[in-house]
This record gives C-alpha cells, sequence and structure tokens, in this order.
C-alpha cells in the first residue's frame, strides 16, 4: 500500500457453501495449503465489499486447487464488531478466519468494542481501493460540483450512506469531502449502514442523496445503469470507470483509499498460523486471484504476519487521529 498523509489513508448468520469443490489433483496438497473444514466469516451483510473480497477469495482458492469446501458465512453487526468479538472468543481455531479492513478498525473505536483487533491473529492484508461517489441514475445531480453545490446549501438535508461505522472508511470519506467542499464535518448527516449491500437499497430507493462506498461493490449496478458514479477517492482515474473524475482533479482535495485483508482468532499454535499465511500467499500468487482484482478494480496492497500487524496498530491511531483533527 503506497504511503500517504494520515488523511489520505483514512484507506442470523446466512451460511453459504461457496462453489463445488474444484480441488485439482495433488497441487493444493503439493504445497500445503489444504485446511479441511475452513470457516470464513464475513463481519456484515451480502453483498457488501467484506462479502465480496471473501466470497471471491474462497471461490479463486478452491478452483486454483488450494483447498476445498470453504464455507463462507456472515455474521452482521455493529460495523463489524459481533463478527470480531466472535472471532476472539474462538481462541485456538486455527479453521476460522475473518475477512475485515478499515472499516471494522474504525467501529471497535467508535462502539467501544470490547475486543480489537489487537486481540486477533493478523494473517494478511489483500487488497487496496478506491471508493466511488454513487447517485440513483433518476438523481437530479448529473456531476460531482451538481452535488456538492447542494450539499453546501444545506448539508443536513442531503443525507450521505456509507456501508460503514464512523471512523470507517465510508465514513471518513465523505468527511474528507465535506471539508474539502468547506463544509463543517459536524453538519454532515451521515447514515451508516451494515455494508454496502444494505447501502445500495437505501441509495437506489432515494433513502439517501448519495452514497460513498468501494468500487468493487458497485461496478455491476454501474455497468448496469442503476447507479451513477460522480467521482472515484484516490489518486488517478479508475479502469473500467475512465469517465469519473477524481475529487483532486474536481477541485476537491482529497485523495482516499480503503483497504481489506484476513485476520484469525488469537491463540494459534505457530503451525496453524503458517498454514493460513501459506494459503493466503498461494492464493495471492495465483492467476484465478490476480483476475478478480484487475475485475474488481483492486490493488495489490499484499502484507502478512507481524508487518500486517504493525499496520493495523497504525491504522487504528491515525482513525483516532483523523477524527480529532475533523472535529468529530
Amino acid at each position: 500500500m503506497r504511503l500517504r498523509t494520515p488523511l489520505a489513508l483514512l484507506g442470523a448468520a446466512v451460511l453459504v457453501l461457496v462453489g463445488p469443490p474444484l480441488l485439482t489433483t495433488g497441487s493444493g496438497a503439493e504445497t500445503g495449503t489444504q485446511i479441511p473444514g475452513l470457516r470464513l466469516m464475513v463481519p456484515n451483510t451480502p453483498g457488501g465489499g467484506y462479502d465480496i473480497t471473501a466470497r471471491t477469495a474462497a471461490k479463486n482458492a478452491e478452483d486454483a486447487g488450494l483447498t476445498h469446501n470453504i464455507e463462507v458465512f456472515n455474521l452482521p453487526g455493529a460495523g463489524g464488531t459481533v463478527g470480531l468479538t466472535r472471532l476472539v472468543s474462538e481462541h485456538g481455531n486455527g479453521k476460522l478466519a475473518m475477512s475485515m479492513g478499515l472499516g471494522v478498525v474504525g467501529a471497535a473505536r467508535s462502539n467501544h468494542a470490547p475486543k480489537t483487533l489487537a486481540d486477533t491473529t493478523p494473517i494478511a492484508r489483500l487488497t487496496e481501493e478506491q471508493d466511488v461517489v454513487v447517485v440513483a441514475d433518476e438523481s437530479p445531480y448529473r456531476t460531482i460540483d451538481e452535488l456538492i453545490e447542494a450539499w453546501k446549501d444545506d448539508p443536513g438535508k442531503l443525507p450521505v450512506g456509507g456501508g460503514s461505522s464512523p471512523g470507517g472508511p465510508d465514513h471518513l470519506a465523505p468527511m474528507l469531502m465535506a471539508r474539502a467542499a468547506g463544509i463543517a464535518p459536524k453538519e454532515v448527516n451521515y447514515i451508516p449502514f451494515d455494508g454496502g449491500g444494505e447501502l445500495l437499497a437505501s441509495i437506489l430507493g432515494n433513502k439517501v442523496a448519495f452514497g460513498v462506498s468501494g468500487v468493487g461493490e458497485y461496478l455491476d449496478q454501474i455497468k448496469a445503469g442503476e447507479l451513477r458514479v460522480l467521482a472515484v477517492t484516490g489518486p488517478e482515474r479508475v479502469a473500467g470507470l475512465k469517465d469519473a473524475p477524481t475529487l483532486k482533479e474536481s477541485g476537491y482535495d482529497v485523495n482516499f483509499t480503503n483497504w481489506r485483508g484476513i485476520v484469525a482468532p488469537p491463540g494459534l499454535t505457530d503451525a496453524e498460523r503458517d498454514k493460513l499465511t501459506g494459503l493466503v500467499e498461494a492464493l495471492h500468487d495465483s492467476p484465478e486471484w490476480q483476475k478478480s482484482m484487475d475485475q474488481n478494480g483492486w490493488e495489490d496492497a499484499f502484507l502478512t504476519g507481524e508487518r500486517f500487524g504493525d499496520f493495523l496498530d497504525a491504522q487504528d491511531k491515525r482513525v483516532v487521529s483523523v477524527l480529532k483533527e475533523l472535529g468529530l
């Protein structure tokens, strides 16, 4: 992940079996990546970024023959901290992992969660991606400038939705947008949703004036014409969305990206931790995963082990710093 300023950086369970066993002869066994009974928790609702990342990773791992019968399940609540608490309670369970990202860092802080990511076993940071600023296709706002001008006139009457709790990426991005546009962040009417799936319904139903979420979450709806993307939050335009300008080139000094990764319960043996890390390393190197990153607009941000743990600690400190800087 490219290091930027602190502001720029702030980037009932449903059980589903992800596809049929697609193990190819010998490949997973030869690399030592087989983890029978592996379960991958998604700490928000189906359709969000963590969900898409987890299901994509599981399918790619099976297609590449790295392991088989990975079970992906959703345990939403409190911005991901319900899932986080469950993960930490599974002390020593080497067959459980959780898809997560900056949103869980922010939610643990803003919700004063009893457990934090410091209580988990860090496995890997996988991807980095920009957020998109989107409206329903029938919205009166055709450009980012039209949206910002209406927002400035009465910030409280133009609610913005995001798929993360306060302190998460979908909250921080519009707050940085507001500040860059001359709107006091405290005046912003931010409505949090438990993941991009819930947010999408509210955007399409005109419950919010606009939404902010990850590129990969809404590519299908953008391409289908259901959503209109007004801007992207990162340093350059996104492949496949070349008509969408960056906020910075539109005159708003924002450069923001999000990231996602994998953590496991505490108390793993070295062998269990290395097994999970080895599986994710093999996934990262597979052509299946590389293709999925391209298709979803994800950038490679691979980082494992202690370095990922240090990164998580730094992200927690930055969430606190940016919220203070924004007066939130």
